[in-house]
């Protein structure tokens, strides 16, 4: 599997744990709520959704409206089909919201778990975002160092360039710094019995829940 569809695969799992969907809807949500999947089209989601109904992790289903279906035979198209997320498929999803290793940190990854933090354990999401500052200060000392190595061979709008590349990387660090000083401070304030019930399911800390809030823009970042 490809890094690039095991991103898909897991963002298609976890919008499916929210509620079953039919195709459209599913592209639609991937458009419009993860900015990292603009660009990709019905031939690279079908496959994918095929691929976890054969894993068990999804099952098709005939659209709920009855008459859509009929109206959808009488000309002559197939009536839409709702994927479901299978119990194996929830306790899949979990398993992937669980990992932590360094591909989390990597700027597509990094932008699909971000978006469903709020259904990740508050200490996942501590190492996930750790792990991600801690890869954007190693790319930010390569960046300086190699601006220093060329600087005097790059015409000024090249430079400029390099510039705006370290400018995203910095701004990122620093939005990450907030995140993780957020965290710690909700994990720091000790929980009520009723606040402690919420955060069986995964709280998210200092945070408000605000649905639409993405991570900087990775692409931004020119001169990687």
């Amino acid at each position: 599997m490809s890094r690039r569809s095991g991103i898909l695969e897991f963002a298609v799992l976890g919008l499916l744990r929210e509620s079953p969907m039919h195709g459209y809807e599913l592209r639609k949500r991937l458009n419009t709520s993860l900015g990292i999947f603009r660009a990709f089209s019905y031939g690279t989601l079908y496959p994918c959704l095929k691929t976890l109904v054969a894993s068990g992790w999804l099952i098709e289903e005939p659209g709920s409206a009855p008459e859509d279906a009929v109206a959808a035979s009488l000309a002559g198209r197939r009536a839409k089909i709702v994927y479901r997320l299978t119990a194996d498929g929830k306790e899949h999803f979990e398993e992937l919201l669980s990992h932590t290793g360094p591909d989390t940190w990597e700027d597509e990854h990094f932008a699909a778990r971000f978006a469903f933090f709020g259904q990740t354990e508050r200490e996942v999401r501590m190492r996930v975002l750790e792990g991600r500052r801690s890869r954007l200060e190693e790319r930010l000392e390569k960046m300086r160092a190699s601006l220093v190595r060329t600087r005097e061979r790059l015409d000024d709008y090249t430079l400029e360039l390099q510039r705006h590349g370290m400018e995203s990387v910095e701004r990122e660090v620093r939005w990450l710094n907030e995140l993780i000083e957020s965290e710690r401070a909700g994990r720091d304030q000790r929980p009520s019995p009723d606040a402690a019930q919420q955060d069986i399911t995964g709280d998210t800390g200092g945070l408000p829940r605000h649905r639409g809030t993405t991570p900087p823009d990775p692409s931004e970042d020119i001169a990687k």
